[in-house]
């Protein structure tokens, strides 16, 4: 077989409706649009976000169009399993963990409750979870918050 014996398969093709060509064609008259009306007319439809008079959904909801809080602070979570690689004493700070490849350097640090700490040690975080900070101080840990 070669490609100029190759055919589409039958009813694959299908020749196009001509409309407005009168009424024994079947699309005659209206051309299957209906009668009068917004989608009779030619160019109907308006703009693409054109809603008939009700308020725009792009300008219902703001955040649909990627506001971009420019505050917003992105946080280093660690939890407290993450920890258990740190020997008895150890001072755990940002700059620590970083090299641990446990956070991203820069970001402010969150010390969060899961897991249980397997040793006490001295943590020096940005922020800290109530949970977190009592387990931690439970085995004789401390915390000591940074400032951001």
């Amino acid at each position: 077989m070669n490609l100029h014996e190759l055919k589409s398969r039958p009813g694959a093709k299908k020749p196009r409706t001509r409309v407005g060509r009168g009424i024994a064609a079947g699309k005659g008259k209206t051309a299957g649009r209906g009668t009068k009306g917004e989608g009779a007319r030619s160019g109907s439809g308006g703009h693409l976000y054109r809603q008939g008079g009700a308020l725009p959904f792009y300008r219902r909801l703001p955040f649909k169009r990627g506001f971009t809080n420019i505050r917003r602070v992105e946080w280093n979570e660690i939890n407290l399993d993450q920890l258990a690689l740190f020997p008895a004493g150890t001072e755990v700070t940002p700059e620590v963990l970083a090299q641990a490849k446990l956070v991203d350097p820069g970001k402010p640090v969150v010390l969060l409750g899961r897991g249980q700490p397997k040793a006490a040690l001295k943590v020096k975080v940005h922020r800290v979870s109530r949970s977190a900070r009592a387990k931690l101080e439970k085995v004789g840990g401390s915390v000591e918050i940074l400032a951001a």
